[in-house]
């Protein structure tokens, strides 16, 4: 089987398995993002972006390193804007710490 090369100068989203999956450039990686659409939504995550709750129903992506395997210990779903703002802020990691008001 002939191996294909990729070109230099398509710096786009490269698709896996189907329309729905793709690898993703970022400063601090390569990572694979998969859309979750509001009816396969059907368990509450937590977005580390935001810390809030993911509810059943919303649409939302997860992401892990492109370069690991997709198992469950890499995987984090993000609330969809959260995900796309993750280069211009810092992760809200604080459950523990009285909200500010």
């Amino acid at each position: 089987m002939a191996r294909r090369n990729r070109r230099a100068e398509d710096s786009g989203p490269r698709p896996l398995r189907g329309d729905f999956q793709q690898v993703e450039e970022h400063p601090d990686g390569d990572w694979a993002v998969r859309s979750i659409s509001g009816s396969s939504a059907s368990k509450t995550y937590r977005c580390p972006g935001c810390d809030q709750e993911i509810r059943p129903g919303v649409p939302h992506v997860v992401a892990w390193p492109a370069d690991r395997s997709s198992g469950e210990d890499d995987r984090r779903h993000w609330h969809t804007p959260c995900w796309n703002a993750r280069g211009r802020r810092s992760p809200r990691t604080s459950r523990g710490s009285a909200p500010r008001h």
